[in-house]
């Protein structure tokens, strides 16, 4: 096997970044608040993000960790030089579908063909960073802190939520899934987390001695000053305002799928279904989907990693906007990744990381049934050191989404220093 220039640095970010596929992560969390509240109520806290008001819109990212192949998903089949640059990988252009004249999805969204043909599916590519990373764990952090204009680190969804008019309840910020927060929630605004939406309670106290553990540790922690006393509080307050939706039993209206690799997407999508459901004020919420880097293995239309992933992908993606029903209206869901793959196949029928990707958008808002591109072109004269070059900032493509379907919140506010141009991929755009 030949061997990858970027083996050492997946093999950290496999071991590191823990891409379970039962990773959810929902809203934003202060990074103070993920580890105190972790350490004083054991794994029963983590983060999700909660609107002042019911009703509202609901902005669901989906992050493809480990740097999707864009040109995989959302195929230039109109591109002769895709066909050059992958004589192995590359997709008959007849197995795609939702095909025009340039692009094409993978044959494995079929389960999301029907959005599609509604207009609430659109792709846009050519877009990512606007200077190239290719290291997981600094593309990640770049990606979801988007503010090249500061050094604190505190990530978007976090500043979107600050822009709300809103109450300053501990449930504004919560976390179902990982005890550590990724980048993109870390800040200031309060924070909760737990594995799941049923874990939202207080460790040692259920049954009769539930009201007695609430008073015990109200006591103790009334007059606490500091993040540890604040944490304890807001602990506190949250499990006791979202216990009656978290202990509730959830019965979707379809079949969510099981089988691996859907398995921990299908969990994380159906508690965000309860939670929209429940109009509790969730806002924001963030999942973690992968691992899509695949240097080798890659496969074909029959077999291999990209078939499988797209697959689980597409399956329980179609069944959660199906199971919204009329709420869809009210949902947008967004991908994003760290960044795209080499036009280039490597030597072990696999694709090493390279700059350029693409982005889904679906649901609520979004002018779908079409592609956007400011198409650079995959001719070796076009490729930026072998990759597909950025001609959108993905940023763009978030703050069109914030701009359009949050009121009060502008992408220049939430994505400092954008020179913000929208695409109109959104109504209202």
């Amino acid at each position: 096997m030949t061997e990858h220039p970027e083996s050492a640095c997946c093999v950290d970010y496999e071991r590191v970044a823990g891409l379970s596929r039962r990773r959810f992560l929902a809203g934003m969390a202060a990074a103070s608040g993920v580890a105190v509240t972790t350490t004083a109520f054991g794994d029963a806290l983590r983060q999700t993000s909660f609107a002042a008001t019911t009703g509202g819109n609901v902005l669901v990212v989906i992050s493809l960790r480990g740097g999707i192949d864009g040109l995989g998903m959302v195929v230039p089949h109109g591109d002769p030089g895709y066909y050059t640059a992958r004589p192995r990988l590359a997709l008959p252009p007849g197995s795609l579908i939702a095909k025009d004249e340039m692009f094409g999805l993978h044959p494995g969204m079929a389960p999301l063909q029907w959005l599609w043909n509604a207009g609430e599916l659109a792709a846009v590519h050519a877009v990512g960073l606007e200077v190239p990373n290719r290291s997981h764990f600094l593309a990640m952090e770049e990606v979801e802190n988007a503010d090249p204009t500061s050094s604190v680190r505190r990530g978007w969804v976090n500043r979107m939520i600050g822009l709300a008019d809103s109450a300053g309840k501990p449930y504004e910020a919560v976390h179902l899934g990982e005890a550590i927060a990724p980048t993109a929630l870390v800040g200031t605004a309060p924070a909760l987390s737990a594995r799941s939406l049923e874990g939202i309670a207080l460790a040692a106290a259920d049954g009769r001695y539930a009201a007695r553990r609430r008073a015990q540790l109200s006591t103790m922690w009334r007059g606490a000053r500091g993040p540890l006393g604040d944490a304890a509080r807001s602990a506190l307050t949250t499990v006791g305002e979202l216990g009656p939706v978290a202990s509730s039993t959830y019965r979707p209206t379809v079949r969510y799928p099981t089988e691996f690799p859907a398995t921990g997407l299908a969990e994380a999508l159906q508690d965000t279904a309860h939670l929209i459901k429940a109009d509790v004020g969730t806002e924001v919420v963030t999942i973690d989907y992968g691992s899509w880097d695949m240097h080798n293995n890659y496969g074909t239309t029959e077999y291999g990693n990209m078939q499988r992933m797209v697959g689980g992908f597409a399956r329980v993606v179609s069944a959660f906007l199906k199971d919204l029903g009329p709420l869809r209206t009210r949902v947008t869901l967004v991908t994003i990744s760290e960044f795209g793959r080499r036009v280039a196949e490597n030597g072990n029928r696999g694709l090493d990381h390279g700059w350029g990707n693409m982005m889904l958008l679906m649901g609520g808002g979004v002018r779908g049934g079409r592609y956007y591109a400011n198409w650079p072109g995959l001719g070796r004269a076009a490729l930026a050191d072998g990759d597909l070059q950025v001609t959108t900032d993905y940023r763009n493509v978030l703050g069109e989404v914030v701009a359009t379907r949050f009121a009060q919140r502008s992408a220049t506010a939430v994505f400092p220093g954008l020179h913000y141009r929208p695409l109109g991929v959104m109504a209202g755009a």
